[in-house]
Protein backbone atom coordinates (compact mmCIF):
# COMPACT_ATOMS: atom_id res chain seq x y z
CA UNK A 1 0.00 0.00 0.00
CA UNK A 2 3.10 2.34 1.03
CA UNK A 3 4.30 1.62 -2.65
CA UNK A 4 1.26 2.40 -4.29
CA UNK A 5 1.03 5.50 -2.61
CA UNK A 6 4.56 6.39 -3.16
CA UNK A 7 4.17 5.66 -7.30
CA UNK A 8 0.89 7.32 -7.43
CA UNK A 9 2.76 10.51 -6.01
CA UNK A 10 5.40 10.47 -8.46
CA UNK A 11 2.85 9.82 -11.24
CA UNK A 12 1.68 12.90 -13.54
CA UNK A 13 -1.76 12.23 -12.51
CA UNK A 14 -0.85 12.76 -9.01
CA UNK A 15 0.72 16.62 -9.95
CA UNK A 16 -0.60 19.46 -8.14
CA UNK A 17 -3.83 20.64 -10.01
CA UNK A 18 -3.84 23.56 -12.20
CA UNK A 19 -4.31 26.45 -9.74
CA UNK A 20 -7.70 28.37 -9.74
CA UNK A 21 -8.31 32.00 -10.70
CA UNK A 22 -9.70 33.55 -7.42
CA UNK A 23 -13.25 34.27 -7.67
CA UNK A 24 -12.43 38.10 -6.74
CA UNK A 25 -10.30 38.47 -9.39
CA UNK A 26 -13.11 37.50 -11.57
CA UNK A 27 -14.87 39.92 -10.19
CA UNK A 28 -12.75 42.75 -10.95
CA UNK A 29 -12.33 42.34 -13.70
CA UNK A 30 -16.51 41.80 -14.45
CA UNK A 31 -17.03 45.30 -12.56
CA UNK A 32 -14.39 47.11 -14.50
CA UNK A 33 -15.04 45.84 -18.01
CA UNK A 34 -18.95 46.72 -16.89
CA UNK A 35 -17.85 50.56 -16.08
CA UNK A 36 -15.79 50.50 -19.56
CA UNK A 37 -19.20 48.96 -21.30
CA UNK A 38 -21.05 51.75 -19.76
CA UNK A 39 -18.57 54.33 -20.96
CA UNK A 40 -18.93 53.26 -24.95
CA UNK A 41 -23.00 54.17 -24.58
CA UNK A 42 -22.13 57.97 -23.59
CA UNK A 43 -21.24 60.05 -26.43
CA UNK A 44 -18.86 60.85 -28.49
CA UNK A 45 -19.03 57.11 -28.83
CA UNK A 46 -22.75 57.01 -28.07
CA UNK A 47 -23.40 53.33 -28.47
CA UNK A 48 -26.52 53.49 -26.32
CA UNK A 49 -27.40 49.77 -25.95
CA UNK A 50 -23.85 49.20 -24.28
CA UNK A 51 -25.61 50.54 -21.46
CA UNK A 52 -27.71 47.88 -19.73
CA UNK A 53 -24.87 45.80 -20.61
CA UNK A 54 -22.83 47.31 -18.80
CA UNK A 55 -25.35 47.48 -15.72
CA UNK A 56 -25.78 44.04 -16.26
CA UNK A 57 -21.93 43.16 -15.83
CA UNK A 58 -21.74 44.88 -12.45
CA UNK A 59 -24.66 43.87 -11.13
CA UNK A 60 -23.05 40.26 -11.73
CA UNK A 61 -19.87 41.41 -10.33
CA UNK A 62 -21.61 42.26 -7.22
CA UNK A 63 -24.28 39.53 -6.72
CA UNK A 64 -23.91 37.42 -3.37
CA UNK A 65 -20.69 39.55 -2.65
CA UNK A 66 -20.38 40.41 1.46
CA UNK A 67 -20.85 44.87 2.13
CA UNK A 68 -16.74 45.58 2.27
CA UNK A 69 -15.93 43.33 -0.82
CA UNK A 70 -18.74 44.81 -2.67
CA UNK A 71 -18.30 48.29 -1.63
CA UNK A 72 -14.62 48.69 -2.89
CA UNK A 73 -15.28 46.08 -6.22
CA UNK A 74 -18.62 48.71 -6.98
CA UNK A 75 -15.87 51.30 -6.33
CA UNK A 76 -13.57 50.00 -9.25
CA UNK A 77 -16.10 49.71 -11.44
CA UNK A 78 -17.73 53.25 -10.84
CA UNK A 79 -13.55 54.22 -11.66
CA UNK A 80 -13.48 52.54 -14.84
CA UNK A 81 -16.48 54.49 -16.15
CA UNK A 82 -16.51 58.01 -14.94
CA UNK A 83 -12.13 58.05 -15.32
CA UNK A 84 -12.80 58.13 -19.64
CA UNK A 85 -16.65 59.59 -19.15
CA UNK A 86 -15.17 62.73 -17.32
CA UNK A 87 -12.01 62.95 -19.15
CA UNK A 88 -13.29 66.47 -20.55
CA UNK A 89 -12.12 68.05 -16.91
CA UNK A 90 -8.49 67.34 -17.66
CA UNK A 91 -7.76 70.46 -19.35
CA UNK A 92 -8.32 71.98 -15.64
CA UNK A 93 -5.35 69.71 -14.65
CA UNK A 94 -4.84 65.91 -13.79
CA UNK A 95 -6.04 66.26 -10.52
CA UNK A 96 -9.21 67.74 -10.78
CA UNK A 97 -10.20 65.18 -12.84
CA UNK A 98 -8.78 62.16 -10.28
CA UNK A 99 -10.63 64.03 -7.56
CA UNK A 100 -14.09 64.59 -9.07
CA UNK A 101 -13.51 60.45 -10.30
CA UNK A 102 -12.60 59.59 -7.23
CA UNK A 103 -15.19 61.57 -5.31
CA UNK A 104 -18.33 60.54 -7.48
CA UNK A 105 -17.47 56.91 -7.57
CA UNK A 106 -18.26 57.24 -3.80
CA UNK A 107 -21.63 57.26 -4.38
CA UNK A 108 -21.14 54.06 -6.62
CA UNK A 109 -19.96 51.77 -4.01
CA UNK A 110 -22.99 52.98 -1.69
CA UNK A 111 -25.01 52.07 -4.51
CA UNK A 112 -23.17 48.66 -4.70
CA UNK A 113 -23.68 47.89 -0.68
CA UNK A 114 -27.16 48.38 -1.16
CA UNK A 115 -27.88 46.57 -4.29
CA UNK A 116 -25.99 43.55 -2.72
CA UNK A 117 -28.63 43.71 0.18
CA UNK A 118 -31.84 43.75 -2.07
CA UNK A 119 -30.61 40.98 -4.38
CA UNK A 120 -31.22 38.51 -1.44
CA UNK A 121 -35.11 39.96 -1.96
CA UNK A 122 -37.66 38.83 -4.88
CA UNK A 123 -38.00 40.83 -7.43
CA UNK A 124 -34.31 42.39 -6.51
CA UNK A 125 -33.87 43.48 -10.44
CA UNK A 126 -36.97 46.20 -10.32
CA UNK A 127 -34.98 47.09 -6.50
CA UNK A 128 -31.85 47.51 -7.80
CA UNK A 129 -32.96 49.65 -10.80
CA UNK A 130 -34.62 51.90 -8.08
CA UNK A 131 -31.69 51.87 -6.40
CA UNK A 132 -29.07 53.25 -9.57
CA UNK A 133 -31.94 56.40 -9.39
CA UNK A 134 -31.10 56.51 -5.58
CA UNK A 135 -27.20 56.85 -6.81
CA UNK A 136 -27.97 59.82 -9.29
CA UNK A 137 -30.76 61.78 -7.49
CA UNK A 138 -27.98 61.84 -4.28
CA UNK A 139 -24.92 62.69 -6.95
CA UNK A 140 -27.19 65.56 -8.30
CA UNK A 141 -27.62 67.47 -4.40
CA UNK A 142 -24.12 66.81 -2.90
CA UNK A 143 -21.52 67.74 -2.45
CA UNK A 144 -21.83 71.52 -3.18
CA UNK A 145 -24.39 71.64 -5.08
CA UNK A 146 -24.51 68.38 -6.96
CA UNK A 147 -22.99 67.07 -10.20
CA UNK A 148 -25.76 65.19 -11.88
CA UNK A 149 -23.73 64.55 -15.15
CA UNK A 150 -22.68 60.76 -16.31
CA UNK A 151 -26.18 59.44 -15.70
CA UNK A 152 -27.50 56.72 -16.99
CA UNK A 153 -30.29 58.40 -19.00
CA UNK A 154 -27.81 60.94 -20.90
CA UNK A 155 -26.52 57.84 -22.39
CA UNK A 156 -29.62 57.20 -24.56
CA UNK A 157 -30.48 60.56 -26.62
CA UNK A 158 -31.71 59.17 -29.21
CA UNK A 159 -32.55 55.18 -28.78
CA UNK A 160 -35.63 52.96 -27.53
CA UNK A 161 -35.47 54.06 -24.17
CA UNK A 162 -35.44 58.14 -25.08
CA UNK A 163 -39.50 58.05 -24.88
CA UNK A 164 -39.88 57.48 -21.38
CA UNK A 165 -38.63 60.70 -20.49
CA UNK A 166 -42.11 62.14 -21.83
CA UNK A 167 -43.73 59.80 -19.01
CA UNK A 168 -41.15 60.22 -16.26
CA UNK A 169 -37.90 62.48 -16.96
CA UNK A 170 -34.30 61.35 -16.89
CA UNK A 171 -35.03 59.61 -13.44
CA UNK A 172 -37.60 57.02 -15.57
CA UNK A 173 -35.02 56.78 -18.39
CA UNK A 174 -32.02 56.01 -16.19
CA UNK A 175 -34.56 52.85 -14.25
CA UNK A 176 -35.80 51.85 -17.75
CA UNK A 177 -32.01 50.99 -18.18
CA UNK A 178 -30.72 49.70 -15.53
CA UNK A 179 -34.19 47.23 -14.74
CA UNK A 180 -33.18 45.89 -18.41
CA UNK A 181 -29.21 45.26 -17.16
CA UNK A 182 -30.39 44.09 -13.89
CA UNK A 183 -33.24 41.69 -15.92
CA UNK A 184 -30.19 40.37 -17.88
CA UNK A 185 -28.24 39.46 -15.25
CA UNK A 186 -31.24 37.67 -13.31
CA UNK A 187 -30.92 35.48 -16.34
CA UNK A 188 -27.88 34.62 -15.57
CA UNK A 189 -27.80 34.01 -11.55
CA UNK A 190 -31.35 32.81 -11.63
CA UNK A 191 -31.87 31.55 -8.57
CA UNK A 192 -33.11 34.51 -6.24
CA UNK A 193 -35.84 34.68 -8.22
CA UNK A 194 -37.33 31.47 -7.49
CA UNK A 195 -37.67 29.62 -10.74
CA UNK A 196 -39.88 27.41 -11.78
CA UNK A 197 -39.40 25.88 -14.52
CA UNK A 198 -38.90 27.49 -18.19
CA UNK A 199 -41.89 29.55 -17.99
CA UNK A 200 -39.98 32.00 -15.43
CA UNK A 201 -36.68 32.23 -17.59
CA UNK A 202 -38.92 33.37 -20.41
CA UNK A 203 -40.95 35.93 -18.83
CA UNK A 204 -37.52 37.36 -17.23
CA UNK A 205 -36.00 37.52 -21.03
CA UNK A 206 -39.78 38.61 -21.98
CA UNK A 207 -39.53 41.35 -20.00
CA UNK A 208 -35.52 42.51 -20.78
CA UNK A 209 -37.02 42.70 -24.42
CA UNK A 210 -40.55 44.53 -23.46
CA UNK A 211 -38.88 47.45 -21.61
CA UNK A 212 -36.70 49.46 -24.55
CA UNK A 213 -39.95 48.35 -27.02
CA UNK A 214 -42.66 50.21 -24.43
CA UNK A 215 -40.17 53.26 -25.01
CA UNK A 216 -41.17 53.20 -28.87
CA UNK A 217 -44.83 53.41 -27.74
CA UNK A 218 -45.02 56.33 -25.59
CA UNK A 219 -47.47 58.25 -26.65
CA UNK A 220 -46.51 62.30 -26.70
CA UNK A 221 -47.95 65.52 -27.84
CA UNK A 222 -48.25 66.25 -31.74
CA UNK A 223 -47.21 69.46 -33.56
CA UNK A 224 -48.94 72.77 -33.36
CA UNK A 225 -48.05 74.00 -36.84
CA UNK A 226 -45.95 77.08 -35.29
CA UNK A 227 -42.38 78.28 -36.46
CA UNK A 228 -40.02 80.31 -35.30
CA UNK A 229 -37.18 81.49 -37.58
CA UNK A 230 -33.90 81.58 -34.97
CA UNK A 231 -30.49 82.39 -35.77
CA UNK A 232 -27.81 80.72 -34.07
CA UNK A 233 -24.33 82.77 -33.72
CA UNK A 234 -21.01 80.66 -33.46
CA UNK A 235 -18.26 83.13 -33.23
CA UNK A 236 -15.24 81.17 -31.77
CA UNK A 237 -12.24 81.81 -29.70
CA UNK A 238 -9.11 82.80 -30.00
CA UNK A 239 -6.98 80.79 -27.77
CA UNK A 240 -7.76 77.27 -25.34
CA UNK A 241 -7.99 75.28 -22.82
CA UNK A 242 -8.01 77.72 -19.80
CA UNK A 243 -6.75 80.71 -21.65
CA UNK A 244 -9.37 80.41 -24.31
CA UNK A 245 -10.00 84.29 -24.07
CA UNK A 246 -6.01 85.11 -25.41
CA UNK A 247 -4.20 88.06 -24.66
CA UNK A 248 -6.37 90.47 -26.63
CA UNK A 249 -9.86 92.07 -24.74
CA UNK A 250 -13.00 92.13 -26.67
CA UNK A 251 -12.08 89.48 -29.29
CA UNK A 252 -14.70 87.35 -28.68
CA UNK A 253 -17.35 90.07 -28.60
CA UNK A 254 -15.57 91.08 -31.85
CA UNK A 255 -16.15 87.42 -33.20
CA UNK A 256 -19.87 86.89 -32.49
CA UNK A 257 -20.63 90.62 -33.92
CA UNK A 258 -18.80 89.67 -37.42
CA UNK A 259 -20.79 86.48 -37.46
CA UNK A 260 -23.98 88.34 -36.71
CA UNK A 261 -22.93 91.04 -39.56
CA UNK A 262 -22.86 88.23 -41.57
CA UNK A 263 -26.02 87.02 -41.41
CA UNK A 264 -27.20 90.34 -41.80
CA UNK A 265 -25.58 90.22 -45.00
CA UNK A 266 -26.89 86.84 -45.83
CA UNK A 267 -30.14 87.71 -45.61
CA UNK A 268 -29.84 91.12 -47.38
CA UNK A 269 -28.78 88.96 -50.12
CA UNK A 270 -31.50 86.29 -50.35
CA UNK A 271 -28.87 83.57 -49.14
CA UNK A 272 -30.72 83.04 -45.63
CA UNK A 273 -34.41 84.02 -44.02
CA UNK A 274 -34.72 86.49 -42.05
CA UNK A 275 -34.48 85.67 -38.23
CA UNK A 276 -37.15 86.40 -35.78
CA UNK A 277 -34.93 86.52 -33.13
CA UNK A 278 -30.89 85.58 -32.80
CA UNK A 279 -28.97 84.12 -29.94
CA UNK A 280 -25.47 84.18 -29.15
CA UNK A 281 -23.74 81.94 -26.84
CA UNK A 282 -22.84 82.00 -23.05
CA UNK A 283 -19.71 84.58 -22.65
CA UNK A 284 -20.18 85.96 -25.77
CA UNK A 285 -18.97 88.89 -25.15
CA UNK A 286 -15.97 88.71 -22.42
CA UNK A 287 -16.47 92.54 -21.70
CA UNK A 288 -19.30 93.81 -19.26
CA UNK A 289 -21.56 95.50 -21.66
CA UNK A 290 -23.14 97.26 -18.90
CA UNK A 291 -20.46 98.95 -18.07
CA UNK A 292 -18.05 99.39 -21.51
CA UNK A 293 -19.05 101.45 -24.22
CA UNK A 294 -17.09 100.24 -25.96
CA UNK A 295 -18.63 96.60 -25.86
CA UNK A 296 -21.88 98.30 -25.70
CA UNK A 297 -21.50 100.27 -29.44
CA UNK A 298 -20.20 96.84 -30.88
CA UNK A 299 -23.16 94.74 -29.30
CA UNK A 300 -25.79 97.82 -30.26
CA UNK A 301 -24.06 97.91 -34.11
CA UNK A 302 -24.85 93.77 -35.00
CA UNK A 303 -28.45 94.19 -33.31
CA UNK A 304 -29.60 97.26 -35.82
CA UNK A 305 -27.90 95.40 -38.72
CA UNK A 306 -29.67 92.38 -38.05
CA UNK A 307 -32.77 94.35 -36.85
CA UNK A 308 -34.25 91.63 -34.59
CA UNK A 309 -33.48 90.84 -30.78
CA UNK A 310 -30.28 89.23 -29.70
CA UNK A 311 -30.03 87.39 -27.02
CA UNK A 312 -26.54 88.32 -26.04
CA UNK A 313 -24.35 85.88 -23.09
CA UNK A 314 -22.91 88.28 -20.65
CA UNK A 315 -20.89 88.07 -17.01
CA UNK A 316 -22.38 91.77 -15.50
CA UNK A 317 -20.44 92.77 -12.44
CA UNK A 318 -22.23 93.04 -9.28
CA UNK A 319 -21.06 95.36 -7.15
CA UNK A 320 -17.22 95.30 -6.42
CA UNK A 321 -16.77 92.05 -5.90
CA UNK A 322 -19.58 89.78 -7.59
CA UNK A 323 -20.96 88.96 -11.10
CA UNK A 324 -23.61 87.35 -12.36
CA UNK A 325 -23.39 84.80 -16.01
CA UNK A 326 -26.33 86.60 -17.68
CA UNK A 327 -28.02 85.85 -20.92
CA UNK A 328 -29.55 90.16 -21.98
CA UNK A 329 -32.27 90.43 -24.60
CA UNK A 330 -30.63 93.41 -26.21
CA UNK A 331 -33.26 95.24 -28.26
CA UNK A 332 -32.10 96.75 -31.67
CA UNK A 333 -33.78 100.31 -30.80
CA UNK A 334 -34.03 100.12 -27.05
CA UNK A 335 -30.36 97.70 -26.00
CA UNK A 336 -30.31 95.76 -23.06
CA UNK A 337 -33.81 94.65 -21.44
CA UNK A 338 -34.86 91.81 -19.77
CA UNK A 339 -32.29 88.97 -18.81
CA UNK A 340 -31.87 85.88 -17.34
CA UNK A 341 -29.07 84.94 -14.43
CA UNK A 342 -28.02 81.39 -14.72
CA UNK A 343 -29.05 79.38 -11.37
CA UNK A 344 -26.96 76.50 -11.04
CA UNK A 345 -23.40 77.79 -11.19
CA UNK A 346 -20.37 75.68 -11.27
CA UNK A 347 -18.10 74.68 -8.50
CA UNK A 348 -14.75 76.44 -8.63
CA UNK A 349 -16.03 77.79 -12.37
CA UNK A 350 -18.07 80.28 -11.72
CA UNK A 351 -17.58 80.51 -7.87
CA UNK A 352 -15.56 78.77 -4.75
CA UNK A 353 -16.94 76.94 -2.33
CA UNK A 354 -15.60 77.35 1.28
CA UNK A 355 -13.28 79.73 -0.26
CA UNK A 356 -11.28 80.44 2.45
CA UNK A 357 -10.39 76.48 2.64
CA UNK A 358 -9.91 76.44 -0.77
CA UNK A 359 -8.03 79.39 -1.55
CA UNK A 360 -5.46 78.14 1.08
CA UNK A 361 -5.25 75.01 -0.54
CA UNK A 362 -4.51 75.61 -3.99
CA UNK A 363 -3.38 78.89 -6.04
CA UNK A 364 -5.65 77.55 -8.77
CA UNK A 365 -8.80 78.58 -7.00
CA UNK A 366 -7.84 81.76 -7.28
CA UNK A 367 -8.68 81.95 -11.15
CA UNK A 368 -12.41 81.85 -10.49
CA UNK A 369 -11.68 85.81 -9.77
CA UNK A 370 -14.86 87.48 -8.90
CA UNK A 371 -17.65 85.35 -7.21
CA UNK A 372 -20.53 84.72 -9.46
CA UNK A 373 -24.11 84.95 -8.10
CA UNK A 374 -26.95 82.65 -8.52
CA UNK A 375 -30.29 83.95 -10.35
CA UNK A 376 -33.48 83.47 -8.67
CA UNK A 377 -35.94 83.44 -11.37
CA UNK A 378 -36.83 80.72 -14.26
CA UNK A 379 -35.35 81.22 -17.50
CA UNK A 380 -38.29 83.07 -19.33
CA UNK A 381 -37.92 85.70 -21.96
CA UNK A 382 -39.72 87.60 -23.99
CA UNK A 383 -37.93 87.67 -27.41
CA UNK A 384 -39.92 88.65 -30.77
CA UNK A 385 -42.58 86.43 -31.20
CA UNK A 386 -42.20 84.03 -28.61
CA UNK A 387 -41.10 83.27 -24.81
CA UNK A 388 -38.25 81.74 -25.45
CA UNK A 389 -36.77 79.42 -21.90
CA UNK A 390 -33.15 80.21 -21.62
CA UNK A 391 -30.82 77.74 -20.51
CA UNK A 392 -27.12 78.22 -19.25
CA UNK A 393 -24.75 75.78 -19.88
CA UNK A 394 -24.41 73.71 -16.91
CA UNK A 395 -27.83 73.84 -16.28
CA UNK A 396 -29.18 71.60 -18.85
CA UNK A 397 -28.12 68.80 -16.79
CA UNK A 398 -30.13 69.61 -13.70
CA UNK A 399 -34.01 68.51 -14.32
CA UNK A 400 -35.89 71.41 -12.25
CA UNK A 401 -34.18 73.80 -14.14
CA UNK A 402 -34.93 72.88 -17.34
CA UNK A 403 -38.71 72.19 -15.77
CA UNK A 404 -38.97 75.65 -14.49
CA UNK A 405 -37.70 77.42 -17.43
CA UNK A 406 -40.50 75.16 -19.91
CA UNK A 407 -43.37 75.73 -16.99
CA UNK A 408 -42.80 79.68 -17.18
CA UNK A 409 -43.81 79.61 -20.33
CA UNK A 410 -40.84 78.91 -22.71
CA UNK A 411 -41.04 77.81 -25.60
CA UNK A 412 -38.74 76.80 -27.21
CA UNK A 413 -35.78 76.21 -25.39
CA UNK A 414 -32.51 77.86 -25.84
CA UNK A 415 -29.31 76.77 -24.14
CA UNK A 416 -26.26 79.19 -24.54
CA UNK A 417 -23.33 77.20 -23.63
CA UNK A 418 -19.30 78.06 -22.94
CA UNK A 419 -17.49 75.01 -23.90
CA UNK A 420 -14.10 76.74 -25.08
CA UNK A 421 -12.41 75.25 -22.58
CA UNK A 422 -12.93 71.84 -23.06
CA UNK A 423 -13.47 71.96 -26.89
CA UNK A 424 -13.04 68.80 -28.44
CA UNK A 425 -12.58 66.31 -25.35
CA UNK A 426 -15.92 64.72 -25.15
CA UNK A 427 -17.91 67.14 -23.14
CA UNK A 428 -19.81 68.97 -25.82
CA UNK A 429 -21.12 66.12 -27.36
CA UNK A 430 -22.40 64.74 -24.01
CA UNK A 431 -24.05 67.52 -23.46
CA UNK A 432 -25.46 67.75 -26.83
CA UNK A 433 -27.13 64.75 -25.61
CA UNK A 434 -28.54 65.79 -22.69
CA UNK A 435 -30.03 68.61 -24.90
CA UNK A 436 -31.59 65.72 -27.35
CA UNK A 437 -33.14 64.06 -23.77
CA UNK A 438 -34.61 67.20 -22.48
CA UNK A 439 -36.60 67.82 -26.10
CA UNK A 440 -38.77 64.79 -25.62
CA UNK A 441 -39.05 65.16 -21.89
CA UNK A 442 -40.77 68.52 -22.57
CA UNK A 443 -42.29 68.52 -25.89
CA UNK A 444 -39.86 71.29 -26.99
CA UNK A 445 -37.25 72.08 -29.94
CA UNK A 446 -34.20 72.87 -28.49
CA UNK A 447 -31.24 75.35 -29.81
CA UNK A 448 -28.20 75.44 -28.87
CA UNK A 449 -25.59 78.21 -28.61
CA UNK A 450 -21.61 77.30 -28.57
CA UNK A 451 -18.88 79.96 -28.38
CA UNK A 452 -16.51 77.23 -30.17
CA UNK A 453 -19.06 73.87 -30.35
CA UNK A 454 -21.46 71.79 -30.80
CA UNK A 455 -24.15 74.51 -31.73
CA UNK A 456 -27.17 72.76 -32.71
CA UNK A 457 -30.68 72.72 -33.25
CA UNK A 458 -33.33 69.35 -31.40
CA UNK A 459 -36.43 68.81 -32.58
CA UNK A 460 -38.79 67.98 -30.15
CA UNK A 461 -38.70 63.92 -31.44
CA UNK A 462 -34.95 64.03 -29.68
CA UNK A 463 -33.24 64.32 -33.45
CA UNK A 464 -30.56 66.50 -34.20
CA UNK A 465 -31.31 68.33 -37.12
CA UNK A 466 -28.82 70.82 -37.62
CA UNK A 467 -25.12 71.28 -35.76
CA UNK A 468 -21.40 72.58 -36.44
CA UNK A 469 -18.21 71.78 -36.12
CA UNK A 470 -15.92 72.69 -33.23
CA UNK A 471 -13.54 75.70 -33.20
CA UNK A 472 -14.90 77.28 -36.16
CA UNK A 473 -16.83 80.54 -36.97
CA UNK A 474 -20.61 79.70 -37.74
CA UNK A 475 -24.31 80.37 -38.40
CA UNK A 476 -27.65 79.60 -39.34
CA UNK A 477 -31.43 81.05 -39.49
CA UNK A 478 -33.44 77.41 -37.98
CA UNK A 479 -36.91 77.32 -38.78
CA UNK A 480 -37.70 75.84 -35.20
CA UNK A 481 -41.32 74.60 -33.82
CA UNK A 482 -43.35 76.08 -31.39
CA UNK A 483 -45.09 73.62 -29.28
CA UNK A 484 -47.14 74.67 -26.08
CA UNK A 485 -48.27 71.16 -25.17
CA UNK A 486 -46.92 69.96 -21.89
CA UNK A 487 -45.99 65.82 -21.15
CA UNK A 488 -46.75 63.91 -18.68
CA UNK A 489 -43.06 64.59 -17.18
CA UNK A 490 -43.64 68.48 -17.52
CA UNK A 491 -46.23 68.32 -15.41
CA UNK A 492 -45.20 65.42 -12.71
CA UNK A 493 -41.85 66.76 -12.04
CA UNK A 494 -39.86 65.11 -9.17
CA UNK A 495 -43.07 62.73 -8.59
CA UNK A 496 -41.43 59.41 -10.70
CA UNK A 497 -38.30 60.22 -8.87
CA UNK A 498 -39.38 60.16 -5.40
CA UNK A 499 -41.63 57.13 -5.98
CA UNK A 500 -38.19 55.16 -7.24
CA UNK A 501 -35.70 56.83 -4.34
CA UNK A 502 -38.34 55.29 -1.72
CA UNK A 503 -38.85 52.09 -3.50
CA UNK A 504 -35.23 51.46 -3.21
CA UNK A 505 -35.01 53.28 -0.11
CA UNK A 506 -37.64 50.65 1.79
CA UNK A 507 -36.37 47.65 -0.25
CA UNK A 508 -33.02 48.03 1.61
CA UNK A 509 -34.56 49.04 4.88
CA UNK A 510 -36.75 45.39 4.09
CA UNK A 511 -33.47 43.77 3.47
CA UNK A 512 -31.47 44.79 6.24
CA UNK A 513 -34.64 43.81 8.74
CA UNK A 514 -34.37 40.10 7.02
CA UNK A 515 -30.56 40.15 7.39
CA UNK A 516 -30.80 40.56 10.87
CA UNK A 517 -33.61 38.52 11.75
CA UNK A 518 -31.61 35.87 9.54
Amino acid sequence: MALKTAQDAASPAAAAPTPRVPGVLIRLTASVVGGLVLYLAFPPIGWWFCAPVGVALLALALYGLRLRRAAWIGYAGALAFLLPTLAWVRPIGDDAWLALSGIESLFWAALACMAVLVMRLRLWPLWVACLWVVQEWARGLFPVGGFPWARLAFSQGESPYTGFAALGGAPLVSFTVALTGALLAALVTRRPLRWRGDRVLAGTLLAAIAVPVLGLVVPRPGGEDKTVRIGVIQGNVPGRGMDFLGDEPAVVLRNHADETHRMAEAVRAGRLQRPDIVVWPENSTDIDPYTSTYARQVIDSAAKDIGVPILVGAVAKIGTENRATRGVVWDPVTGPGAYYDKRRLVPFGEYTPMKDLFLALSSRAQLVGRQSVAGDKPGALRMGPVTIGTVECYEVAFDSTVRDAVLAGGTPLVVQTNNASYALTNLPPQQLAMSQLRAVEFNRAVVTAATTGISAYVGPDGRVGWHTGELVAAMNVLDVPVRTKNTVAAELGASPEWIMVLMGAGATVAAICGRRRG
